[in-house]
Parts: C-alpha cells; structure tokens; sequence
C-alpha cells in the first residue's frame, strides 16, 4: 500500500470515527440535561423561566461539541491537510 492510499485510508477512518463518536455522545448529554431540566421544573415550577433559559444556553454549548467534530471530519474528507505534504515529496 504506498502513502496516498494509506493517508486516504487513515483520513475516511477517523473522520468516520470523529462523526460517530462527535454524534452519539452529544446526543446522550442532551438527553440528560433534558431530562434534569424537566425533574427541575416539575420540582419548582416558579423557576420554569430561569430552568429553561439555562437548559438552552446549555444545549447550545454541547450541539456545538457535534458541530466541531462534523467540521473536524469535513477537513478530514475535502481539505486534509497531510495531503500536501505526500504531494510535496
């Protein structure tokens, strides 16, 4: 196997992983931060407001964990930066 197929090989794997791993485990947290902020306000609805203001600030910051490994994989896929190096040699 010469470099250009094992970089091509080593790049579709780990953006393949990155996706993966950068989707499920997200997915997960939001679900429990869900989950926490519902037991909260069924607990004090008189802070309903300040619960769900903070479960959104929240949710933002961990969809933006998935949004940075699908842009980690697309650099992988279109614009890998190793391949300059293979053709410079």
């Amino acid at each position: 196997m010469d470099s250009t197929t094992l970089i091509a090989f080593a790049s579709i794997l780990t953006a393949g992983f990155t996706t993966a791993i950068g989707c499920v485990a997200p997915a997960l947290a939001e679900g429990k931060a869900i989950v926490a902020a519902l037991q909260a306000i069924a607990q004090q609805p008189d802070a309903s407001s300040t619960t769900t203001r903070t479960l959104f600030v929240g949710l933002a910051m961990i969809e933006s964990t998935c949004i940075y490994c699908l842009v980690i994989s697309m650099i992988l896929i279109f614009a890998n930066p190793f391949w300059n190096h293979i053709i410079a040699k």
